[in-house]
Order: C-alpha cells, then structure tokens, then sequence
C-alpha cells in the first residue's frame, strides 16, 4: 500500500463508549471511517499502526472524557506514547459534541450531563442509548485546553 505523503491528515479517536471510531479527516473533512467492537487494548494501536502506513499523520484528537475510565487511560497512554516516540501530537476534545450532548454512560444508572459547562451525574432509571458519530468536519468539535484525561467520579 502506498503511503500519502501529506501532513495535512488528523485522526480522530472516539474510545468512551463501545464501539470504538476512528476517522481520518484530511484538511478537516471525513475521509476514512473505522468502527471496531474489540476492546480499545486490543485494537487501539494496531488501527493507527495500519492508519500511519497509509498516511502521514502528525495530530491525533481524542475523546478524554468523561466516559469510559479504562478506554480514556488506554487511549491517553497510547497516544503519549506515540507523541513520546514518533512525535505525534495530540489533543482532547468534548465527548457531548460527538453524541448530541446527550447523557453518558457513568456507571450503574448513572450518567453524565453537561449543564452549561459544567458536567455533572444524573440517575436514570431506564437505560440511555449510547450513540457517538464521527463529525463530518473535525471543526464540529471543541478541543480542550488540556489533553489529560477528564476523570470525573460520581458520587456512589
């Protein structure tokens, strides 16, 4: 497979919530596509290893929270990893704008909501669909002035 030699290619990484997305967006629109049911330990890295065979990307964003803490820890660690090692950099971004700023799964019958900016839990007692899509222009998304992961721990 030929490689394309333009640094203007971004990844986008959405590994809160199963499945996993991930798109490639060149000048900031949607080229490429990838969804996975596998757990992010299993096939994070080997996705953006094919990714980076196929184009030059230098810029990674990712969903840092809130969401699923072990997918954000894995995802945060992979990608330092790789900014470490290869110089990629990387960025968080606001999970509501990937789901319609709809409820996310915290834990039990707990969600996340954002009010404003401030993002608390809520109890449901019926189940929430949890649903994200890559946009369809990465300029859809606001990144966040911190690329570290959004730990917020409901009250149990």
């Amino acid at each position: 497979m030929q490689k394309v030699l333009l640094s203007s290619y971004k990844i986008l990484i959405i590994a809160i919530a199963s499945p996993l997305l991930i798109g490639v967006y060149k000048d900031g629109e949607l080229i490429e596509s990838i969804e996975s049911e596998h757990k992010t330990s299993e096939v994070l890295l080997k996705i953006l290893t094919a990714l980076s065979d196929k184009y030059d990307y230098r810029h990674m964003v990712y969903t840092n929270g809130p969401g699923s803490y072990m997918a954000i820890k894995l995802t945060y660690i992979t990608l330092r990893s790789l900014e470490i090692l290869k110089g990629i950099s990387f960025e968080g971004c606001d999970a509501f704008d990937l789901n319609g700023a709809n409820p996310i799964k915290a834990m039990g019958k707990l969600y996340f909501i954002k009010e404003k900016e401030t993002i608390i839990t809520k109890k449901f007692d019926e189940a929430i669909e949890q649903r994200f899509k890559l946009p369809s222009m990465l300029s859809e998304v606001t990144i966040l002035n911190d690329n570290k992961p959004l730990y917020i721990l409901p009250a149990v």
